[in-house]
């Protein structure tokens, strides 16, 4: 019945009008119906919504200038300790190094990983392919889409890497120009913030660091949808950027 209705529904696509039916076999597969794929079918290799899972192999070998990380649990509790339902959970952007490739070249220079295997690390939002193996979530990524270090549960402690900037989000106006109350939905997302860390720098074409010209202390005004968006301990935002995102020192 299965195989009848696929040759019908192909007989009813013009792009295979001139194309003959043919039955539709499985080999060494188990008990398969069209439409569902148990996974019984093919043990081997189970694919999930952006994750991969291979049974079968143990251990995962990042290349050139890429880091696997080891995904941090996303929190299940509220700070008030209200169990969060999974779709309520947000998605954890930090874990642990466990690999890490060999680095990369830039010019006639060989540039290593900016971090190193066992550093906690905070990276941007989408970047990545997630893997699934020995039970735990990892991802793969660019070295580059690793924004900084952090070594505690305190945002406002992360350390950038190459061209990253950490500013401390000044907070929304509370009030109109006419003195009407603003609630938080109406509240418009301020683009400007004190720096509170820098990274490094990027690489020139030779491999070498340039420094960045702002410095923690700067006020500064900042492209509005850029960067990362973190909230700390304390109720302050705090948002990682490129220092190209950066576009004028205040003062």
């Amino acid at each position: 019945m299965a195989t009848s209705q696929l040759t019908a529904s192909l007989r009813n696509l013009p792009a295979f009008e001139r194309f003959q039916p043919s039955p539709l076999r499985f080999r060494s597969a188990g008990h398969v119906r069209i439409g569902t794929l148990t996974q019984t079918s093919f043990p081997s290799l189970v694919v999930k919504a952006a994750t991969v899972v291979a049974p079968k192999h143990t251990s995962v070998k990042p290349l050139g200038d890429r880091v696997l990380v080891k995904i941090k649990d996303a929190e299940e509790k509220t700070e008030g300790g209200i169990l969060l339902p999974a779709t309520a959970q947000s998605k954890p952007q930090g874990g642990e190094v466990v690999a890490v490739g060999e680095g990369k070249s830039v010019g006639k220079s060989k540039v290593d990983i900016s971090v190193k295997t066992g550093a906690q690390v905070v990276y941007s939002k989408y970047a990545g392919t997630e893997v699934e193996f020995n039970g735990s979530k990892h991802l793969i990524l660019k070295d580059d889409d690793i924004i900084g270090t952090l070594e505690t549960d305190e945002v406002k402690d992360l350390k950038p890497l190459n061209d990253r900037v950490l500013i401390k989000v000044a907070e929304a106006e509370e009030k109109t120009a006419g003195g009407l109350l603003l609630t938080e939905a109406t509240k418009e997302k301020p683009s400007i913030g004190t720096v509170i860390a820098v990274g490094p720098g990027p690489l020139d074409v030779e491999g070498n660091r340039k420094s960045l010209s702002i410095t923690p202390g700067n006020t500064v005004l900042y492209s509005k949808y850029a960067g990362n968006d973190f909230k700390g301990k304390d109720g302050s935002d705090y948002i990682a950027l490129r220092a190209s995102d950066v576009m004028a020192i205040l003062s």
